[in-house]
């Protein structure tokens, strides 16, 4: 599968094309991401430099790169989670379905429930029950339903998240109690117990085996028809098998943005031909 995708590499030479890039960024609807000029730092250090691209809805997104290239900053800046780093700073425009949510008057608590967050370690609360962990986040939206509604809500969460028939019959149980796989689908249920727009994944099966790994992709490709999925990931077999499109990051710039099988097969940049062919990273 991912050998075949590079044997391009092999049979035809790497221009220097510049890579896909948007020359203005146009609103996108139905939970697709529109980035324009997007700049972090953390004090004085540029870490992410003035990136552009248009992230479309419903599909998946992997971004890739080697450990520093500023991947995770610029997901944790596509949720406002970035600012909340002491000495964080982010400048530009990211536009939710032509909002921008870096607009003074958008409050970044609403940005965090539509543009939901999958960390690289699972991270349930360990002094919650399963049914407490998913419905946590409706609790925190100020939740008015009734108990009956609530109950629904975390059915509906788990069986999206392929959890609900491993769980069931434990739901007063501690969340620390599932395997690790299975903790890394119960946060991605408490990220999508509020109905996010866009689910943002940080190295989501980096802590995982190859059985709880393999769910996980499964599980993308199901929640795609409902959700914006960007994936961050090391691994260039997954970014190969699940992703719709894929952009590749050096020193905190988009070196390349486009289909996946164009990435993977005919590059035109050289240095990501040699990220992923593994001559560096």
């Amino acid at each position: 599968m991912f050998g075949a995708r590079i044997k391009g590499f092999f049979r035809q030479s790497v221009d220097d094309a510049p890579p896909e890039r948007s020359a203005g960024v146009s609103p996108v609807v139905g939970g697709g991401l529109s980035v324009q000029d997007l700049r972090a730092w953390y004090g004085s250090f540029l870490a992410v430099k003035g990136i552009t691209m248009e992230i479309p809805p419903k599909a998946i997104t992997a971004l890739i790169g080697p450990s520093g290239c500023g991947k995770s900053t610029f997901i944790r800046c596509l949720n406002r989670m970035h600012e909340v780093t002491p000495g964080a700073r982010v400048e530009g425009h990211v536009c939710l379905n032509g909002e921008d949510i870096y607009d003074p008057a958008v409050d970044p608590v609403t940005v965090r429930a539509r543009v939901g967050m999958v960390f690289q370690t699972p991270n349930p609360f360990p002094s919650m029950s399963i049914f407490d962990n998913v419905a946590a986040g409706l609790k925190l939206t100020r939740w008015r339903r009734s108990r009956a509604e609530l109950e629904e809500a975390v059915e509906r969460s788990l069986k999206q998240a392929a959890l609900w028939d491993e769980v069931k019959d434990k739901l007063h149980r501690s969340g620390a109690s599932l395997s690790g796989g299975q903790q890394q689908r119960l946060c991605i249920a408490r990220a999508i117990a509020v109905q996010p727009e866009v689910i943002l994944m940080d190295e989501p099966c980096s802590a995982l085996d190859p059985v709880a790994t393999l769910k996980i992709e499964e599980l993308m490709q199901e929640l795609k028809r409902n959700y914006t999925i960007v994936i961050v990931t090391h691994n260039m077999q997954q970014a190969a098998r699940v992703s719709d499109r894929t952009g590749f990051f050096l020193m905190g710039e988009l070196i390349e943005y486009g289909p996946t099988d164009e990435i993977f097969s005919r590059p035109h940049d050289r240095r990501t031909e040699d990220y992923i062919t593994g001559r560096f990273g």
